[in-house]
């Protein structure tokens, strides 16, 4: 029996499915509020709106690609 500390959360799927709605609507809320500021004129979106919302993609795109494979545990495909 294995004796490695495992986080609970880690086997549970609506922890994932909540991280990726929550950065989910960051994201949307980003893109929306640069719209509006869009309209009104503002010249300059603020840097920290901008550093959230590229941080809410990162987090997508770090949760959603799946994680690479070694080439050893690969099966050997017949000569």
């Amino acid at each position: 029996m294995s004796t490695e500390n495992v986080p609970q959360y880690s086997a549970d799927p609506w922890i994932y499915r909540m991280i990726v709605g929550v950065l989910g609507l960051v994201m949307l809320a980003v893109v929306i509020g640069g719209l509006l500021l869009a309209l009104l004129s503002v010249k300059d979106m603020p840097q920290g709106i901008l550093a959230i919302g590229s941080a809410a993609v990162g987090g997508l795109v770090g949760l959603l690609v799946p994680s690479p494979v070694s080439r050893s545990n690969l099966p050997v495909p017949p000569a």
